[in-house]
């Protein structure tokens, strides 16, 4: 029934009309949705400003996640004109979340990145890489870089390996003569490789998001990860031949000259087996994401102990962290697929798809300003919120623009973790400055040595735009 003095749906929500997903019953017909009260306004305009009144709360200093419920719960009240209705979505919202099965490997690659951390795995891979290439030109640059790459096979995260390697690679490459701009910025440009190679929790959070397969994902991001790791030790070679000024003087004393490249070797061996364990199992069908996630937790734990590598109490603040990071992304899962739920009452996604393919624009067009919006809000938003937010109204457009949505989620990964290295809010600068003991490091430094950085991830996300196989080639 409908009251046309408050106007105000009472009862009445249309269900099992084809193709009506938010209107209400009026007078035997399905209407456009309207607001419980106030003007005439549709499913659709609630959809349009709700993704405008996230971006303001979450300027104003409101949590991503709280944001994201807020609006979501108010619009879905709005546009149903129940409030009990809305309730009962956001429990199915945090019931679905919690009964995936896919979402027990959130907290498994947590851990398990966290022991690796607190291990100090990185120091091994580190040393070895630095051995091999200490007499090239830019030479523990390169090192940084591949043992970012090792490290990113069984970390899962950037914010790991930033924090670990600026406190291993940034005073050694300083102590050989290398500026500071140059040795902060080769650390927070190559910690985004932590994010690209598998296991990435960024792909788990898009894999759930979008219900993509997380192994396929794992997959595409090997040949981009490694496509990205060549280019940035290309372009160190580079930098270290025609701007010496930019990379420093390096210094290498007979001391420095002589290791032991097998006792290194023995020492990194355990990561690198963690790994073949792990992507191995994946990759030949011996196990699932989510049974190779506990199956590499455990062995990372018994590699740390056999090694005595971690005490009780460092265990028991592995286990407190973890529980931290877990519930954090849980609440912003919760919130984005509540999110995702009131978009699709509003109807939003198919009329932006029907929009845009009935516009002139192109779908390179479409994925150029995509690219420009995620770099834009990387410098802002964290990843996983940026990928939560703008995901489920994307991903329908861009299927009907014909894109393949395991190729588009390494594109989203690749242009999000560029917005990491850019001001004002980049956030793996200020990782790498929060583990800095040295006050003579800002942020500006930071920055400008991340610059270079940008540039090549610009290229490898270029490339991998234009040849899709990069991504694909292993599915």
């Amino acid at each position: 029934t409908y009251d046309t003095r408050r106007m105000y749906f009472r009862r009445g929500i249309c269900r099992g009309h084809a193709g009506c997903e938010s209107a209400r019953v009026l007078s035997g017909r399905c209407q456009p949705t309207l607001i419980p009260w106030g003007p005439n306004v549709s499913g659709l305009m609630i959809g349009l400003l709700s993704i405008g009144a996230v971006f303001v709360l979450i300027y104003l200093g409101i949590y991503v996640a709280v944001a994201l419920g807020i609006i979501s719960f108010i619009g879905v009240w709005f546009i149903t004109g129940s409030f009990h209705l809305s309730g009962s979505l956001l429990y199915l919202s945090a019931a679905d979340t919690l009964r995936s099965y896919e979402f027990a490997v959130v907290p498994l690659f947590v851990f398990m990145g966290l022991i690796v951390s607190v291990a100090e795995f990185g120091r091994d891979a580190f040393q070895l890489a630095a051995r091999l290439f200490r007499r090239l030109v830019g030479g523990l640059g390169i090192a940084t870089v591949i043992s970012n790459a090792l490290f990113a096979a069984v970390s899962g995260t950037s914010i790991a390996a930033g924090a670990v390697f600026t406190k291993i690679a940034v005073p050694e490459m300083q102590r050989l003569g290398y500026r500071p701009s140059f040795a902060v910025g080769v650390v927070a440009g190559s910690s985004v490789l932590g994010m690209l190679i598998p296991p990435s929790l960024l792909m788990i959070i898009y894999g759930i998001t979008t219900e993509q397969s997380i192994g396929q994902l794992y997959l595409a991001g090997i040949g981009p990860g490694l496509l990205l790791a060549g280019i940035y030790c290309v372009g160190i070679v580079a930098m270290g031949l025609f701007w010496r000024g930019f990379v420093g003087r390096i210094e290498i004393s007979e001391a420095d000259q002589r290791s032991s490249i097998i006792s290194g070797l023995l020492a990194v061996a355990p990561l690198g087996a963690l790994a073949m364990l792990m992507l191995g199992g994946i990759y030949g069908g011996i196990f699932t994401p989510t049974e190779a996630g506990a199956v590499a937790a455990w062995g990372a734990l018994a590699i740390a102990a056999l090694h005595r590598r971690i005490s009780l109490p460092q265990l028991w603040r592995v286990l407190v962290e973890t529980s931290y990071v877990t519930v954090t992304i849980l609440f912003l899962v919760v919130a984005a697929s509540l999110y995702g739920r009131m978009l699709t009452f509003a109807g939003l996604q198919p009329a932006l798809a029907g929009f845009l393919q009935d516009s002139t624009i192109t779908p390179m067009t479409f994925l150029l300003l995509y690219i420009c919006v995620l770099i834009l809000l990387g410098m802002i938003i964290d990843a996983t919120s940026i990928i939560l937010i703008c995901v489920p109204i994307v991903l329908g457009p861009a299927m009907a623009f014909g894109f393949d949505p395991i190729h588009f989620g390494i594109m989203t990964i690749l242009a999000v973790e560029i917005g990491l290295l850019t001001p004002p809010l980049g956030l793996a600068a200020f990782v790498v400055k929060a583990s800095l003991d040295d006050p003579k490091i800002t942020l500006g430094t930071i920055y400008r040595g991340c610059a270079p950085f940008v540039v090549m991830m610009l290229i490898a996300l270029a490339l991998v735009v234009f040849f899709p196989q990069i991504a694909l080639f292993p599915l």
